[in-house]
């Protein structure tokens, strides 16, 4: 992958708004760097995360009010996965490629991982083994077809594929319907698909098992800011210390929106100060690391959205006009 600049900033998936070509000009202008492709959940419920995934499973349907709608005689884990780009699901996608020809921008985009559309299969009806056997060939077919489409249509731009998986933090709750090496193994096997393509990354907007996560083998994190990742700030370092990537997740998105950087800016640092304490190598910790809002924003404003990414940018120039200019941190 081409080298980005320490901060650079990306966006993690939806967005609110309602016109596909106006979600992209949005996209390109806020992460000039490694721009993402949107998807737009408010424009029409197709293209949910769930519901781009079971476009093309035989069984299975997603309704106009993002039900699922699934026929269980007729899933079958051995049965094609068609992926129709044609299909409303992926609008976003399709008028994004349109705005972004002849860019030659790094392209980011995500896709469900095969863990937490498992777990919505189940949630339907499907039973455990078929709904993530099925879950896995889908995600491994959706993701090398939409990689080829993008790769055709923008040639001079190299991909990060991201797999979203929500549901990884159940995965250590003593119901869940597979064991932590089994889930890793999933999550390892998605990956490793998209790993002779260009860069892998997981994100998981929530206290997910990250040691976990790490050990199905990304080369790219999406996590958000927390302190309890100190925790596991070993994993962390050994992971850096590879060349992994991190794109910190410091805008929170599920509460109150601050519009200053200021407070963002103090948990960030301090995170990465307590992280070089317990052992993470200060210069890849700042030098492989990159910036977004922590989650979505497609239940958010527009005017929110734009709010939230003018505040990763702030935080952005502060990186690069501090942190790689003076000693400490803060």
């Amino acid at each position: 992958m081409r080298q980005l600049r320490p901060g650079a900033v990306t966006g993690v998936g939806s967005l609110p708004h309602r016109d596909a070509r106006a979600a992209a000009e949005f996209s390109l202008a806020m992460s000039p760097e490694l721009t993402f492709v949107p998807t737009l959940p408010r424009r029409s419920p197709a293209e949910n995360m769930i519901a781009q995934a079971v476009s093309g499973i035989r069984g299975v349907d997603f309704g106009q009010y993002g039900s699922l709608s699934v026929d269980v005689r007729r899933v079958d884990p051995l049965a094609p996965v068609v992926t129709d780009l044609d299909h409303d699901a992926y609008l976003g996608m399709r008028s994004f490629v349109e705005v972004a020809a002849g860019r030659a921008t790094a392209v980011k985009w995500q896709f469900v991982g095969p863990i937490s559309l498992g777990v919505a299969l189940m949630r339907a009806g499907v039973p455990a083994s078929p709904a993530f056997a099925v879950a896995v060939r889908a995600v491994r077919q959706h993701v090398q077809v939409i990689h080829r489409y993008i790769a055709d249509a923008l040639p001079g731009c190299e991909q990060v594929v991201v797999l979203d998986e929500p549901s990884f933090p159940d995965v250590m709750d003593d119901g869940f319907p597979l064991p932590p090496d089994a889930a890793i193994d999933l999550l390892s096997g998605a990956l490793a698909v998209i790993e002779p393509m260009t860069v892998a990354g997981v994100h998981c907007c929530g206290d997910a098992d990250w040691a976990g996560i790490i050990a199905a083998g990304p080369e790219l994190l999406s996590l958000p800011v927390r302190r309890d990742l100190l925790g596991i700030a070993g994993y962390l370092a050994r992971f850096l210390d590879r060349g992994g990537i991190i794109v910190w997740g410091a805008v929170p998105t599920d509460g109150p929106i601050f519009h200053s950087p200021q407070r963002h800016w103090r948990e960030l640092t301090g995170l990465w100060e307590g992280l070089t304490a317990a052992g993470c190598d200060r210069d890849r910790l700042i030098g492989q690391a990159l910036l977004s809002p922590e989650c979505g924003l497609g239940m958010h404003g527009e005017s929110v959205a734009n709010g939230v990414f003018n505040v990763v940018g702030e935080l952005s120039q502060r990186i690069r006009g501090r942190l790689l200019t003076h000693s400490g941190l803060g």
